[in-house]
């Protein structure tokens, strides 16, 4: 039996992460794929577009927009995706939700495959009901996955993250403002704060103004909510505080971590190892949001006080990973099990 060619759509694929998804579907398991790029905006209908090496034209969303779709990604914002879902899941498409409008919704998952596995499977399971999934946060998955990664060798006493949160997650619009609060602090001029109501630029926040559009509280909740959702009470609990960093793309994050047993350097790399973690040695340049940029896995490094007979129970971790591909690889992960839960054979 031939394997089925599905049809798939990106719904805001002008956007920085439906961009960055189109590329990504283009060279995953899902790249055999029919990708139709949709917009719900005139002006980006009609544009010229790529989706990996392939020239592709963004079209405007309609009423047979999702007719025979096997995948709907939902990848703009969060009032297309209000307006267009029932859409979708009425034609029988499986959703992927990176805009966490479902979030919540009856029968929707939040998901993690990668943190899944490395809990030893089986929790989060989808079922013939699953028809939308939301992909958790990126941050939610870069700390629950090395969370689990160390819990499934040492036991872990402490867990608390200080995350620092690019401009690009919160699309083009935050990501041009703090371009123009830069050009004009070193012109003195007077800064736009029509997207974060503070000064981002040349600064950190713990919080944003009170008129803000970017929803910096709420990410911050959704993060650590995700978490404790894909540890299921397996992971240690999470303290945690984002901080808006003046960066224009890639997360950060430092992580204490607190054990309950001694372990030497040796075994907390051994244990971190593997798919999805780029262990960095001290002797390599540091991770940051400059390096991580473009690289597909969790860029991760080690420091602490192994001082007494080469073990410690207190360390940090220094992470970095690249926002926007962190997204679309995690969001085709959670597409390619959802595959599993459609019918198999050729396409009509």
């Amino acid at each position: 039996m031939a394997s089925r060619v599905y049809r798939i759509g990106v719904v805001g694929a002008s956007s920085l992460v439906g961009k960055e998804l189109s590329d990504e579907l283009a060279e995953s398991p899902l790249a055999a794929s029919n990708i139709v790029l949709l917009e719900d905006e005139d002006d980006a209908a009609g544009q010229l577009t790529s989706a990996g090496d392939e020239v592709a034209f963004i079209q405007k969303i309609d009423g047979s927009s999702f007719n025979h779709m096997d995948f709907v990604f939902f990848a703009g914002d969060e009032d297309e995706t209000k307006r267009h879902w029932q859409q979708a899941r009425q034609s029988g498409a499986s959703i992927i939700d990176l805009t966490y409008v479902l979030e919540g919704e009856k029968d929707v998952l939040v998901m993690s495959p990668w943190v899944n596995e490395a809990l030893g499977g089986h929790r989060n399971e989808l079922h013939l009901g699953t028809q939308a999934v939301v992909p958790a946060h990126p941050m939610a998955v870069m700390l629950a996955f090395v969370a689990a990664k160390l819990k499934a060798k040492l036991p872990v006493a402490t867990f608390a993250a200080t995350v620092m949160e690019p401009a690009s997650e919160h699309g083009r619009a935050a990501m041009d403002e703090m371009h123009q609060q830069t050009v004009s602090l070193l012109s003195f001029q007077d800064l736009p704060r029509a997207q974060y109501d503070a000064q981002v630029s040349f600064n950190l926040l713990p919080s944003l103004g009170e008129s803000t559009k970017v929803k910096f509280a709420a990410t911050e909740e959704r993060i650590q909510k995700q978490y404790a959702a894909l540890s299921n009470g397996e992971l240690p609990a999470l303290a945690m505080q984002l901080i808006q960093a003046p960066v224009f793309h890639g997360y950060v994050a430092s992580v204490f971590v607190e054990l309950a047993v001694e372990a030497t350097k040796e075994q907390l790399e051994q244990a971190l190892a593997g798919e999805h973690i780029d262990l960095v040695t001290d002797g390599s340049e540091p991770p940051s949001n400059l390096s991580a940029a473009g690289q597909e896995e969790i860029m991760v490094r080690l420091a602490g006080d192994f001082s007494r007979g080469g073990k410690g129970t207190r360390f940090w971790l220094w992470l970095a990973a690249d926002n926007l591909k962190l997204a679309a690889l995690h969001a085709i992960a959670c597409a390619v099990e959802l595959r599993r839960l459609r019918p198999s054979g050729k396409v009509q």
